[in-house]
Formats: structure tokens, C-alpha cells, sequence
């Protein structure tokens, strides 16, 4: 059974939304360690002057990190709830999860090299 639209019921979506994200800052080491670096890329970017497409590169490898990020939070948080005793395939799945953040934070890390290196290259000059 579908619901109608309602704008009230986006607003909700929204609100729960920031809260995840909260929750997610409040929560986990490496989100606030993401935020930072966050902040040091975009302030990287402003002061280089970068352009709009290398702004999408950017934006797309902080947007990659994050998303991976609340996907393994919300995953642990699942993962504790339905198995809180050890057991190896959860351990197994957390791990899988948290490696997949890793891949994305390389592949940033990359990019940021990439798109950032040159700029800071010219500074040496």
C-alpha cells in the first residue's frame, strides 16, 4: 500500500536522515577522521583555485568515503544487534564492510593526489 505525497513526510525523511549522520559523527573514530580530511580537501581546493571539473572528482571521492562510511556503521549496528555474542561470519562480514570503506579511502586518497598534487608541486617551485 503506497502512501500520498506529503511535504511533511519528506521534512521527516530529511530529519532522520541528519540524524543518521549524527549519529554516525557522534559514534565512529573514522567518521570524525573523514570529517577532518573533508575539511582539508575542500579548504585544499579552495585555496588552489581548482576548477569545476576537478571539483567533481573531489566531491565524488569525499561523497564515496562517506557513503562507505555509513554503510559500514549501519551495517556494525545491525550486525550487533542480531548477533551480539561473537560469532566469525559476523566478525567476517564487519571486516568485509570496514574493508570496503578502506578501498574508498585509497581510491580518495588517490584522487586527492592526483587533482591536489600539482597544485602543491607549484608551491615548490
Amino acid at each position: 500500500m503506497t502512501r500520498p505525497f506529503e511535504f511533511a513526510g519528506r521534512i521527516r525523511s530529511f530529519t532522520f536522515a541528519f540524524v543518521g549522520i549524527w549519529t554516525m559523527l557522534k559514534t565512529q573514530h573514522n567518521a570524525r577522521v573523514h570529517a577532518c580530511a573533508t575539511v582539508a580537501v575542500v579548504v585544499a581546493g579552495v585555496i588552489f583555485g581548482v576548477s569545476a571539473a576537478e571539483w567533481c572528482w573531489l566531491v565524488l571521492a569525499i561523497m564515496a568515503v562517506w557513503t562507505a562510511e555509513a554503510l559500514n556503521t549501519a551495517f556494525e549496528f545491525l550486525a550487533d544487534v542480531a548477533s551480539p555474542d561473537f560469532h566469525p561470519l559476523v566478525k567476517h562480514a564487519k571486516d568485509v564492510a570496514a574493508g570496503a570503506v578502506l578501498i574508498s579511502a585509497i581510491g580518495a586518497v588517490v584522487i586527492g593526489l592526483l587533482i591536489l598534487g600539482p597544485h602543491v608541486l607549484l608551491l615548490t617551485k
